[in-house]
């Protein structure tokens, strides 16, 4: 027994040490860094060959096309193995948890208006009832003393339904300022605070609701180009307002369709129920618009230097996740990066790229 658990021993080594040199095989043929998060990624492939993410990194890598750190965090993100996965009942995020938490919160409030504003009916018919009912009992009463009683209960309960009212009538404007807030707040956790653009959740669900009526998609992807650089050399307020600049010209040259704030310095344009190639022309519009405008330091006055941005564009097929086709996208923003960047590569489902 003791020899048999030796050689399995010598074997499991064994294969470990080949999984381990394939990886590292494989990770210098991508030209991919060493780190712990490409070797987590290599190894789920290898352990892994006929699974969904194995068959995703083949279709990317056809005709020797290399993978690059960001598809491995977008497979990364789309292939999330299953057990690291949330269960279906628990919260995605802290952004997801709040905007549960406000829609729910504001159909309480819709509830509770509705309810106060029906007590304010009801209680309005019983002051007036109650009124008329008094003034009655006033006329039938036989003795001055029995009418006194009368006079007095009545207007002590017409003062108390009064005060009643004025109080459902405070509460039902709080209820109405309150349902405001929340449909602001709501409406908050779908826009950029610094360029006021909608942003990646407001672009998910509006790619989802454009699906799901089956109009024609272009998805654009635009990245300024040398943004770190910006940052370095001027700092991040300099920075802010360039990527102020940018959306301000995105959000002028494709009006009538969605500019979003993807994250970072990195653009999403969702065009709807137009051709590619007016997508396209409408794209270089807005890039040749930043590319002529000559910014200058605020506080100087001196120049700042060419900005520019390149982009991605590829039109999305009926049914395709916004995933893939975002992750096309910025494959075609990396090509124009490549190819010298301030342009716009353009691409379907069926484009293969080349090897950088």
């Amino acid at each position: 027994m003791r020899i048999a658990r030796a050689v399995h021993s010598e074997a499991e080594q064994e294969d470990g040490r080949r999984l381990f040199e394939r990886i590292g095989e494989f990770l210098m043929d991508q030209r991919l860094p060493p780190s712990p998060t490409h070797y987590a990624f290599v190894h789920r492939l290898f352990t892994d060959p006929e699974g969904p993410l194995a068959r995703a990194v083949e279709m990317i890598t056809e005709g020797g096309v290399r993978l690059t750190p960001r598809d491995i965090l977008t497979l990364n993100a789309d292939f999330q193995p299953a057990d690291t996965a949330q269960p279906a009942e628990a919260p995605v995020d802290v952004k997801e948890r709040a905007e549960g938490l406000v829609a729910r919160t504001q159909m309480q409030v819709e509830g509770f208006a509705d309810m106060v504003t029906a007590m304010r009916a009801e209680t309005a018919d019983f002051g007036r009832d109650l009124a008329a009912s008094a003034e009655a009992m006033s006329a039938a009463a036989g003795e001055p003393s029995q009418n006194d009683d009368v006079v007095r209960i009545t207007a002590a309960m017409l003062e108390r339904i009064r005060i009643a009212e004025e109080k459902l009538e405070t509460t039902t404007r709080e209820a109405k300022d309150l349902r405001e807030k929340l449909e602001e707040a709501r409406e908050n956790a779908r826009r950029d605070p610094l360029t006021q653009l909608p942003n990646r959740r407001a672009f998910e669900e509006a790619f989802a609701a454009q699906e799901g009526a089956g109009g024609r998609m272009c998805l654009a992807v635009c990245d300024i180009d040398h943004f770190k650089s910006v940052n370095d050399r001027f700092g991040h307020a300099v920075g802010d307002r360039v990527l102020k600049a940018i959306a301000d010209a995105l959000r002028h040259s494709c009006r009538g369709h969605l500019v979003t704030r993807y994250g970072g310095e990195e653009f999403a344009v969702l065009f709807t129920n137009i051709s590619l190639d007016r997508a396209r022309q409408t794209l270089d519009h807005a890039r040749g618009t930043v590319q002529a405008k000559r910014y200058k330091l605020r506080d100087t006055d001196a120049p700042l230097g060419e900005i520019t941005f390149s982009a991605g564009l590829t039109l999305v097929t009926p049914g395709e996740m916004h995933q893939t086709a975002f992750h096309r996208a910025d494959r075609l923003l990396y090509a124009a990066k490549s190819a010298g960047r301030n342009m716009v590569q353009v691409g379907g489902a069926d484009m293969r790229e080349k090897s950088r």
